[in-house]
């Protein structure tokens, strides 16, 4: 019998999710977690055949709780389900150990074929996310600026653009608040801007 986690912060997507799986894997279990606090404790107790996790959710580090089932449970398989940018996110999700990054605007049919790919311990990427990384690889330069951050300062950064301060984000992240905001600085810095509003607007220009 399959055993399913789904990490997503709005009920009625998870309803959503939970009613298809056990729709597609009669019979299944599924879990659900609302941040990634609870998704950590529920892995503490069982294994699970799929992790479906969203992106950006209120008290979360989605990027940091990727890296933790991917070192803590490496036999874990992860698939994104997200309407965050793939062009932008996917990218990370992918290098920190996921298998697969799915939009929430995907068709029925797609969402099915995703899940089915990973399950079965392969890569699910869509066609136009295979194409920029593709395009991303073959150039030189970053296509957009926030290709420029490390690991970390995304990790920060995608924090601040959910809206969490810098001593929501030294909490997430058990980091000392002097240290989150060198990072800020740094961030800034690399992204040639001065505040969070301006933050904010470049990221909405590249569709963060």
């Amino acid at each position: 019998m399959k055993k399913f986690l789904l990490i997503d912060d709005h009920e009625v997507v998870r309803s959503g999710i939970n009613g298809l799986l056990s729709e597609i894997y009669k019979p299944c279990e599924v879990e659900e977690a609302s941040n990634t606090d609870m998704a950590a404790e529920k892995l503490k107790q069982q294994t699970f055949d799929l992790i479906m996790m969203d992106i950006q959710m209120p008290k979360s580090d989605s990027l940091g709780m990727m890296e933790y089932i991917h070192v803590r449970y490496p036999e874990a398989k992860v698939l994104i389900f997200s309407m965050s940018s793939e062009t932008i996110y996917a990218k990370r999700f992918l290098k920190a150990g996921a298998k697969g990054f799915l939009s929430k605007d995907s068709s029925l049919d797609e969402i099915k074929k995703a899940i089915n790919l990973v399950l079965n311990n392969r890569r699910y990427v869509s066609d136009s996310l295979a194409e920029a990384l593709a395009f991303s690889s073959a150039s030189n330069s970053p296509e957009n600026p926030f290709e420029k951050l490390s690991q970390r300062e995304f990790e920060i950064a995608s924090l601040l653009l959910g809206g969490q301060s810098v001593s929501d984000v030294s909490r997430a992240l058990n980091l000392q608040t002097s240290t989150v905001g060198t990072h800020k600085s740094r961030i800034f810095e690399k992204l040639g801007i001065d505040n969070i509003l301006e933050l904010k607007e470049l990221a909405t220009s590249y569709n963060l």
